[in-house]
């Protein structure tokens, strides 16, 4: 029989020990992985799109990080400022458990109002496009009639308007836009956060 060397041996077990023990760290990271819930008492939400319904949660990886562009802190200021917390008076500033609550009501609808090219690198699902610089001329798609002298905003639904973040003039700029076309103050919601804040929460984003 052929004498294995015991120093051999020793490495042998000690290899072992290491697996057993890198195993072990593995696996207790799996089970001791926290799971992600929009909050105490939603995991997750179905809303509705035009592609059928669709499911925001959060991403279930405790150490994801959000990366490229959306990490970026400091963009030059102008153009890029930090927007007011409500862009024009009588409009209401929303977060994201409001906005969701927009995507599920039926009577709402909730519009992405960066440009197309933003909208294309990802968007917050049931959301429409309205880009910022169109928003005044499409109020027919928000409940207003087309009349004579621009619109009839009587039937005006409530929508939520975002953009990129809190830097991001767009939405603000579609806000002001629409109320001096005629749409009523009151029934436009602002979500400052933005793409921004819905990808730094690790909620779902469609597209892109």
């Amino acid at each position: 029989m052929r004498h294995v060397p015991s120093t051999w041996s020793a490495e042998t077990a000690g290899m072992k020990r290491l697996v057993t023990m890198m195993a072990a760290l593995v696996l207790a990271g799996a089970v001791s992985a926290e799971p992600v819930q929009i909050t105490r008492d939603m995991p997750q939400a179905t809303v509705q799109t035009p592609d059928g319904p669709a499911v925001i949660g959060r991403i279930q990886d405790n150490d994801n990080r959000i990366s490229g562009d959306w990490a970026l802190t400091s963009r030059a200021c102008p153009p890029f400022c930090v927007q007011p917390m409500t862009p024009v008076p009588g409009v209401t500033t929303i977060g994201e458990l409001e906005l969701i609550a927009m995507l599920q009501d039926p009577e709402a609808v909730v519009v992405d109002s960066r440009v197309a090219a933003d909208h294309a690198t990802g968007t917050i699902p049931g959301a429409i496009s309205i880009p910022y610089n169109e928003a005044a001329d499409r109020l027919d798609a928000l409940g207003c009639e087309i009349d004579f002298d621009g619109f009839d905003c009587e039937g005006a639904i409530p929508v939520a308007l975002f953009c990129n973040g809190p830097w991001c003039g767009q939405s603000p700029t579609a806000a002001r836009r629409m109320v001096e076309a005629g749409y009523p103050a009151e029934r436009i919601f602002y979500y400052r956060g933005g793409m921004q804040v819905w990808r730094m929460l690790g909620l779902t984003v469609s597209g892109g």
